[in-house]
């Protein structure tokens, strides 16, 4: 979130979303090598997942520390809870795209929530 508040929250949307697309795809490869090198499975110890998730539930937020706090609780309520389809993509897809796709996902469903809540209370 920090990072997030920090590189991305003053940058236009599509910019952010190149950001979290980017990190996206570089996640696959390294998530990937690490989990090959270190013998790993989806390990705690890989966190860029994380960080593309987090990124996409604040796409377009505002820079503002009580909807970055929101977005966190959201991202986090959904990675933890894996509803559908963040529940299928972590128990079916494998490897580095499986460590990536189910945080995403998760980042996703946080985004379209938020994204509610935000034109709800006039604040998006």
């Amino acid at each position: 979130m920090l990072l997030w508040w920090w590189l991305l929250a003053d940058l236009a949307w599509p910019i952010q979303l190149g950001v979290v697309l980017i990190t996206f795809v570089a996640g696959i490869a390294l998530s990937g090598r690490a989990m090959r090198r270190h013998g790993l499975g989806d390990d705690p110890s890989i966190v860029i997942d994380e960080f593309a998730g987090q990124w996409l539930t604040l796409l377009g937020a505002p820079a503002h520390p009580l909807a970055a706090l929101v977005g966190f609780l959201l991202f986090r309520i959904f990675d933890i809870l894996k509803p559908w389809p963040v529940s299928v993509a972590d128990r079916k897809v494998h490897g580095g795209l499986g460590v990536m796709l189910d945080d995403l996902l998760a980042g996703a469903l946080a985004w379209a929530v938020f994204a509610v809540l935000l034109r709800l209370t006039g604040a998006g």
